[in-house]
């Protein structure tokens, strides 16, 4: 607390005395108003470092489906890195997150093919560029039966998969995703092929 300040006043023979302050005047000081503006933004920078590290960095997901069960069950919180694409992180077998072609909302997916690449499945079996691509994350027996393509990636997208293939809505239905749609890449879930 600071001190007591009385006041001046001019007196009878011309010259200033002090007049006592009253009982409740406390003159805080220059020095108070710079405790309270530190101890303000040292409450305000972790907040603000918080926040610009969920824009620009990591990013906490709930999954609202069972298209990548069972590698990641609905519900469970995953963190998505967002640098991971600019840093040249998206190859075959990363898990990203993007917006929806059907309805916008975030969906996450794993990446099997990149531009260029031909994709095909034959009885529940990924093959990218005819070569038969190992998938130990995928329950083969829960979609035995299914094919597709084969289609090739156009330039600047890549061919996503949910690992429950049978219940999944991916490029198989909406086609590639562009790699600028890419809104990071999971730290949780990777295989890498």
């Amino acid at each position: 607390m600071g001190r007591r300040r009385g006041l001046t006043s001019p007196n009878a023979s011309g010259g200033w005395a002090d007049v006592p302050a009253p009982p409740n005047a406390v003159d805080k000081g220059p020095g108070d108003s710079w405790r309270w503006t530190r101890l303000l933004s040292m409450a305000f920078i972790p907040v603000v470092v918080m926040l610009a590290a969920r824009l620009w960095l990591v990013e906490p997901l709930i999954v609202s489906s069972d298209s990548m069960e069972p590698t990641i069950a609905s519900g469970a919180v995953v963190f998505l890195f967002k640098p991971g694409v600019a840093t040249g992180g998206l190859e075959s077998g990363v898990v990203v997150a993007f917006a929806s072609p059907v309805d916008g909302r975030t969906v996450i997916k794993r990446v099997v093919a990149q531009e260029g690449q031909s994709v095909a499945i034959r009885d529940a079996e990924l093959y990218v560029d005819g070569v038969a691509v190992p998938e130990p994350f995928v329950d083969h027996g829960r979609i035995d039966a299914t094919y597709f393509g084969p289609q090739k990636v156009p330039p600047g997208s890549v061919f996503v998969l949910g690992d429950n293939r049978g219940v999944s809505i991916d490029s198989r239905d909406f086609g590639a995703v562009p790699v600028k749609a890419i809104q990071g890449i999971l730290l949780t879930g990777q295989t890498r092929g």
